[in-house]
């Protein structure tokens, strides 16, 4: 029988901390959070573990050193409004839900967003909204945001995105064209302009709905 509790100290000490994530609010997230909740009941024995756990409907998890690194950079104040793309199952949401004023969960599996949403309510949270849409679509309704965090690696970030910023809003993602290797990177919004940053070296699963389109061969 695995106990979680160790397991997520485990996790933290041993993956999050010495990824340089020294984050105080963060870390007591991810402390917080039940990560064993958010996965499937076959896959719960691993669900500390280093790696990208699969959910369902080919969706992840990704890497909690992953996360916590992205979350760390996107620097989220206590007020702010953050848009969690691609939630999957909840779990990244949840730890942003104990960081951010109000989060908008986007998952475009009607059933994965259901779930998600009865998880998250099980567990607690009381200011995540979970919605159902085209991941790439992002959720103009409830723009703009201080925070956009896609969960997975992207090809492309679409402006229809980027434009759901708010003027000093950040969006943070891995980026990977190449299929080896991504660079987690921060896209900021200042005076009506997009700048991107690369930030560290980072692997996560691909999230097809930002794959670049086929290429036109004569």
């Amino acid at each position: 029988m695995v106990d979680f509790a160790v397991a997520r100290r485990a996790m933290v000490d041993c993956q999050v901390r010495p990824s340089d994530v020294t984050n105080l609010r963060l870390i007591g997230a991810m402390m917080d959070v039940p990560r064993e909740r958010f996965v499937p009941a076959a896959q719960r024995a691993v669900a500390y573990l280093d790696r990208d756990i699969a959910v369902t409907g080919g969706r992840m998890l990704i890497k909690p050193m992953v996360l916590a690194k992205l979350l760390q950079a996107a620097e989220i104040a206590e007020g702010e409004r953050v848009l969690d793309v691609g939630c999957a199952s909840g779990y990244s949401t949840a730890v942003i839900g104990k960081l951010a004023g109000e989060v908008v969960a986007l998952e475009e599996d009607t059933a994965l967003a259901r779930s998600a949403g009865e998880t998250l309510a099980a567990t607690g949270a009381s200011n995540i909204s979970v919605v159902s849409g085209p991941l790439a679509t992002g959720w103009p309704g409830g723009a703009p945001y201080d925070v956009i965090v896609v969960e997975g690696a992207v090809e492309t970030v679409p402006d229809s995105l980027l434009k759901q910023l708010n003027e000093g809003g950040r969006l943070l993602t891995v980026v990977n064209s190449s299929g080896l290797m991504g660079k987690a990177t921060v896209y900021r919004m200042g005076g009506g302009h997009v700048t991107a940053q690369p930030l560290f070296d980072a692997s996560a699963p691909l999230l097809q709905a930002f794959a670049k389109p086929p290429a036109f061969v004569f």
